[in-house]
């Protein structure tokens, strides 16, 4: 029986989390929570929205990884965005930066415009949802 109890996966890599989880594992779904540029010192880091999903995305594979997971257990990939032209206009980098990090696979996405992000500077918050199987899951 698949065990269904809610488990924290905060991997060491990523700022310390205070109210709230880098991800969570239920049975084999793991549920990734919103990443933002954020980098090992909490701050966002510089340089523009080509940048910022590098870091984003990284973050979430981060999560990911510590869980066991790798990016063909992506299922769905949210991405809120403060400047949807800017995002768009830079869709050519974006690209070529998911294939570097996650390689040729592509979940369901969606992509959210918004008026701000819970860092001031942030201009991307990415989040998403995997289901990792049996033989690499990492329960922490």
């Amino acid at each position: 029986m698949t065990d269904l109890t809610p488990t924290a996966i905060n991997p060491t890599s990523l700022p310390e989390p205070r109210g709230y989880s880098h991800g969570t594992l239920s049975g084999n779904t793991l549920y990734l929570g919103g990443q933002t540029a954020l980098d090992a010192n909490m701050a966002i880091v510089p340089g523009g929205i080509v940048e910022q999903f590098r870091q984003a995305f990284g973050n979430v594979l981060a999560t990911l990884s510590a869980a066991g997971g790798i990016p063909e257990d992506l299922v769905s990939i949210t991405i809120y965005l403060t400047d949807i032209p800017d995002y768009q206009a830079h869709s050519k980098e974006i690209g070529q930066a998911w294939r570097e990090l996650a390689g040729p696979v592509y979940p369901a996405m969606a992509g959210i415009g918004t008026t701000g992000l819970w860092q001031s500077d942030a201009l991307i918050e990415i989040l998403g949802v995997a289901v990792i199987p049996d033989e690499r899951l990492n329960r922490g």
